[in-house]
């Protein structure tokens, strides 16, 4: 795959869309890529199942969050 260092993940796309496009969705992707903690269990095991629904591997708690982290600016 073309990956590079300036867009990571987004090398992908390879000369469509523009630099500051990927740099962008570069910055989304990996906030949605990296484990999150899970309320619950407190592990750092949370992944993305779809946009808004998140779950956690060790305890297998599912529940709903932001489209592309499971905490929105508006939760406590």
């Amino acid at each position: 795959m073309g990956r590079t260092k300036k867009v990571g993940i987004t090398g992908r796309y390879g000369v469509r869309y523009g630099r500051k496009v990927k740099v962008a969705i570069n910055k989304i992707e990996q906030k949605q890529k990296q484990k999150h903690t899970c309320p619950v269990c407190k592990k750092d095991s949370v992944k993305r199942v779809v946009a808004g629904i998140w779950q956690c591997r060790k305890c297998s708690a599912k529940f709903s969050g932001g489209a592309y982290e499971p905490k929105t600016s508006g939760d406590i």
